[in-house]
C-alpha cells in the first residue's frame, strides 16, 4: 500500500479536493444533462408515478453500489505505489500471478483490451457531453436547432486547438468551475424536491426492485441508459496518483454525490408534476431567468469533462509507450515543473478526428447514448476481474472473502454490460470498433517487438567475448566517451560493429547502455543505475525506469560519477542502431501484421527524442532485420 493518505494540512487537502472536483468528477458530474432523459427517451418506459420513482431508485442505487462502494471504498485501495488506473491495476494483477505464466498472459491480454477500449470512451465522452450541453438551445430557442451541430464542433475544435499550450492555466479554473457546477446542480434540484418531497421515497431500494420485476425485459434494456449515471467512475481510480485517496473520497461523499442525488431527484419531482418535461428534464429544471447562464455553465462543465478524458488519454498513451505496448510517439512537456502535464500531438488530433466523426455520424446525444456505455461497462468489468487477482494473490486475502467482495460487483457489472450489448447495432459498435482497432495495434506492436528482439538475439555476438577479442589487438583510442544504446543487455550493439568497421577507432571511455522499463509506476534514483565494469575503460550500464518516470538518459548517466565514471557532456557521443524491419513469409505473425508492425516501427518517434538525447551528439547507424 502507498503513502497516498499521509497527513496533509487542511489548506492542502482543500486544494487537492477542489482539484479532484475539476479533474476527476467532470465526466460523472455532467451525467445529469442526459442520464434520466435517456431512460425514458425510447418510449418503452412511460412517465407514470411508479415508473419515475422506480427509475430514480435505480439511479440512486447504481451510484451507491458502483461508485460509493466499488470504486471509492474498494478499488481505491488497490494502488500501485500510489498510482491508479487500468495500467497500474494490470501491473499489480500480472505481478501477483507471476508464478503462473499462462494466467499472467491471459490477464495481460484482458488488461490490454481494457486499455484499448479506453480510447473508445475517450472519443464518446467529449462528443456526448459537449453535444448534450449545447442541446440546451432546443429548450430555450428551438428555432436555433440547426446551429447545435456547428456550435458543438466549434467548441470541440477550440478545445483540441488549445491542448498544445498545456492544461496548467486552464486546469486551475477546472476546480472552481466544477464547484460552481455542482452547486448549480443542487440549487436546480432542491426547489423541486422541497415542492414535492414525496419523491424521496425512491431512496428505498424496494422501488427499484418493483420496477425491475414489473417490467423485466424493458427494465433490463433501460439499464443501458441507467449506467450513464456512473460513466466517469473509472476516472476516480485513474487519477488516484494526482490527488490521493482522501481528497477523492471527500469530494465524492461531501460534494459530488449529494449534488447529483438532489439534481436527479429534482428532475424526478418535476416529472411527477410535468411528465411532458421529459424531453429535456435537466434544462427544464431552470427558471426562465437562469436559462442562458445555465447553458453557458453546462457548456463549460462539458469542456472540463472532455478535458479530463483528453488528459487521461495522453497519460495512458505515455504509460503504454513506456511499457512497450505502443510505438514511441512525440511527447511534448507543457510544464517545466509538472512532468505529468504532457501533450501528444498524434493522440490529440486522432481523438479530434474520431470525435468529429461521432458527432456528425450520430447527430444527437440521444443517438450517441447508444454508443455510450459499452466501453465504460467493459472497463468496469475488467477492473473488477483484475481486482480479484490483486486481493487474492497479491494481498493474500481468504478466497471466500475475495469471491464475495468482487463476485457481487462482477454480477452487477455483467448485468450492465449485457444491457449495453443490446445497443451494439444502435451505435455501440463505434467505440468497440475503436477499441478493437487499438487492441490490434497494441498486440501487433508487442508481438512484433518480441520477434524483432528474438531475431536480433539470434544474430547477436556476446559483448564480453567480443571486447576480449578486440583488446587482443586494440584499435586506436580517441578522446571522449561513446555511449552505445542497445535493447538487449550483454549483446554487442550493431552501432559498435559499424563504428569499428568504418572508423577503425574506439573511444577512451565506452558505455554500453540498456534502458529497461518496469511494470511499476516509479523507480527511485537509488535503483536507477546498475553498472558492471568490463575492463579497458568499458562499462555495461542498465538504466531502470517505471512507466510514470521520465526516461532521461543523459541525466541518469550523471549518476555514474559515484562509480568513478566521469562524463563530459561536450565530449560524449551517443551511438544508436536504427533497425529497418523487413516483413517475410514464415513462422512469425501473419504477413499483414508484419507489414503493419514494419510501418509502425518505421514511423515511431526517434529513440533519441524519447530518451532525451542531445540532438547534436547523436550518431545513428542503420541495419536491416528480417522477421
Amino acid at each position: 500500500m502507498s503513502s497516498s493518505n499521509t497527513a496533509r494540512s487542511p489548506s492542502a487537502l482543500a486544494g487537492l479536493t477542489l482539484g479532484a472536483l475539476g479533474v476527476v468528477y467532470g465526466d460523472i458530474g455532467t451525467s445529469p444533462l442526459y442520464a434520466l432523459k435517456e431512460v425514458f427517451h425510447g418510449g418503452h418506459v412511460a412517465t407514470t408515478h411508479d415508473n419515475i420513482l422506480g427509475v430514480l431508485s435505480l439511479l440512486f442505487w447504481t451510484m451507491t453500489i458502483i461508485v460509493s462502494l466499488k470504486y471509492v471504498l474498494l478499488i481505491l485501495r488497490a494502488d500501485n505505489n500510489g498510482e491508479g488506473g487500468l495500467i497500474a491495476m494490470l501491473a499489480l494483477a500480472t505481478n501477483a500471478v507471476n508464478s503462473s505464466p499462462r494466467l499472467r498472459r491471459v490477464l495481460m491480454l484482458v488488461g490490454l483490451f481494457g486499455t484499448a477500449i479506453f480510447y473508445g470512451d475517450a472519443v464518446i465522452t467529449p462528443a456526448m457531453t459537449v453535444l448534450g450541453a449545447v442541446e440546451g438551445i432546443d429548450v430555450y430557442a428551438p428555432q436555433l436547432h440547426d446551429a447545435i451541430l456547428p456550435m458543438t464542433l466549434l467548441v470541440l475544435a477550440g478545445l483540441f486547438a488549445v491542448q498544445r499550450f498545456g492544461t496548467g492555466g486552464i486546469g486551475k479554473a477546472f476546480g472552481p468551475v466544477m464547484l460552481l457546477w455542482f452547486a448549480a446542480l443542487a440549487l436546480l434540484g432542491l426547489p423541486h424536491v422541497i415542492a414535492n418531497p414525496h419523491v424521496l421515497v425512491a431512496v428505498n431500494p424496494a422501488y427499484a426492485v418493483a420496477f425491475c420485476l414489473e417490467y423485466k425485459w424493458v427494465a433490463f434494456v433501460a439499464l443501458g441508459a441507467v449506467v450513464l449515471v456512473v460513466t466517469g467512475g473509472e476516472a476516480l481510480y485513474a487519477d488516484l496518483g494526482h490527488f490521493g485517496k482522501k481528497p477523492i473520497r471527500i469530494a465524492w461523499y461531501g460534494i459530488v454525490m449529494p449534488s447529483l442525488v438532489i439534481n436527479y431527484f429534482g428532475q424526478g419531482a418535476m416529472l411527477l408534476v410535468e411528465p411532458e418535461a421529459v424531453k429535456n428534464p435537466f434544462f427544464n429544471l431552470a427558471p426562465a431567468w437562469a436559462e442562458i447562464p445555465l447553458f453557458i455553465l453546462a457548456t463549460c462543465a462539458a469542456v472540463v469533462a472532455s478535458q479530463a478524458l483528453i488528459t487521461a488519454a495522453f497519460s495512458v498513451t505515455k504509460q503504454a509507450v513506456q511499457l512497450g505496448i505502443l510505438p514511441r510517439m512525440r511527447i511534448l512537456h507543457t510544464s517545466v515543473r509538472d512532468t505529468g502535464q504532457i501533450y501528444v500531438p498524434f493522440v490529440n488530433w486522432g481523438l479530434f478526428v474520431f470525435i468529429v466523426l461521432a458527432v456528425v455520424l450520430f447527430g444527437s446525444s440521444s443517438k450517441l447514448a447508444g454508443a455510450y456505455g459499452i466501453a465504460v461497462t467493459i472497463d468496469m468489468t475488467i477492473t473488477t476481474v483484475m481486482t480479484f487477482f490483486v486481493i487474492r494473490y497479491g494481498w493474500k486475502y481468504p478466497l471466500p472473502l475475495c469471491l464475495l467482495a468482487t463476485g457481487f460487483f462482477f454480477i452487477i457489472d455483467v448485468i450492465f454490460l449485457g444491457s449495453n450489448l443490446l445497443k451494439l447495432f444502435a451505435g455501440g459498435w463505434f467505440p468497440l470498433m475503436i477499441g478493437i482497432g487499438m487492441f490490434t495495434l497494441m498486440l501487433t506492436w508487442k508481438q512484433g517487438r518480441r520477434l524483432l528482439s528474438s531475431k536480433l538475439r539470434e544474430d547477436a555476438i556476446d559483448l564480453k567475448s567480443f571486447l576480449e577479442a578486440v583488446f587482443l589487438s586494440p584499435p586506436q583510442r580517441v578522446e571522449g566517451t561513446a555511449v552505445f544504446l542497445s535493447a538487449e543487455a550483454g549483446v554487442t550493439p550493431n552501432a559498435l560493429l559499424h563504428n569499428l568497421k568504418h572508423n577503425k577507432v574506439l573511444h577512451a571511455q565506452n558505455l554500453f547502455v540498456t534502458v529497461k522499463h518496469h511494470e511499476v509506476p516509479w523507480v527511485g534514483f537509488d535503483k536507477r543505475v546498475h553498472v558492471e565494469p568490463l575492463g579497458n575503460a568499458c562499462w555495461a550500464v542498465s538504466l531502470h525506469f517505471g512507466f510514470k518516470n521520465e526516461p532521461d538518459v543523459p541525466y541518469a548517466l550523471k549518476m555514474l560519477e559515484q562509480n568513478g565514471v566521469h562524463l563530459d557532456e561536450m565530449e560524449t557521443s551517443y551511438f544508436l542502431s536504427r533497425d529497418i524491419v523487413i516483413p517475410t513469409i514464415g513462422s512469425g505473425m501473419a504477413l499483414w501484421r508484419e507489414k503493419l508492425f514494419a510501418s509502425m516501427h518505421r514511423n515511431a518517434a526517434a529513440a533519441a527524442d524519447f530518451l532525451h538525447l542531445p540532438t547534436n551528439r547523436i550518431v545513428e547507424l542503420g541495419s536491416k532485420v528480417e522477421i
